[in-house]
């Protein structure tokens, strides 16, 4: 009974220790304030390999603040607008820098999220070819999200971190 008492108290000891450490990190490790490199590497190829498809496309967000984050969240909700989002500030990978959304841009300049379009004549859909070519990047796609809420134009690099390990501080590699 006297071993089991002491492993129990080493083991509350050690659980509080590692809350500690985990705040510590959270309060100590500052938060992005733009997009990750090996992201911003990937988005600029994506832009090029979908171009030498013959689809032009544009980058409508990246990197975002969680105050930014906050009012997205608020359009649809207590602001007018239609609801683009189901996560508030320090809730989604664009806060952490590891997300990007885009659209199709077409030839007068004007931008659409037509997921049907093939202006590039293959008989696929140009959307569904710059998610193909995203992945192969190592993105992931909204559009495989699972539930009711799929998210098309938005594409993450995670790096295996989950949104709970990025709160606590934890990120990435830059390289």
């Amino acid at each position: 009974m006297k071993i089991f008492k002491s492993i129990l108290f080493l083991a509350v000891l050690a659980s509080i220790f590692y809350l500690i450490t985990l705040e510590w990190k959270k309060r100590n490790t500052p938060l992005p304030t733009e997009l990750h490199p090996i992201v911003a590497e990937n988005r600029d190829i994506l832009i090029q390999k979908a171009s030498e498809k013959g689809i032009n496309i544009v980058i409508t967000d990246d990197f975002r603040s969680a105050a930014e984050q906050d009012r997205l969240y608020e359009q649809g909700r207590s602001r007018e607008g239609t609801i683009v989002t189901h996560v508030e500030g320090g809730e989604s990978y664009h806060n952490y820098g590891l997300a990007i959304d885009f659209a199709l841009k077409l030839d007068d300049d004007s931008v659409v999220w037509d997921l049907e379009r093939d202006d590039n004549q293959n008989g696929q859909s140009d959307w569904m070819e710059v998610i193909e070519i995203a992945k192969k990047l190592g993105f992931k796609s909204g559009a495989d999200f699972q539930g009711s809420f799929k998210d098309y134009p938005h594409l993450e690099m995670d790096f295996g971190l989950s949104i709970r390990e990025l709160r606590y501080g934890e990120r990435p590699p830059k390289q």
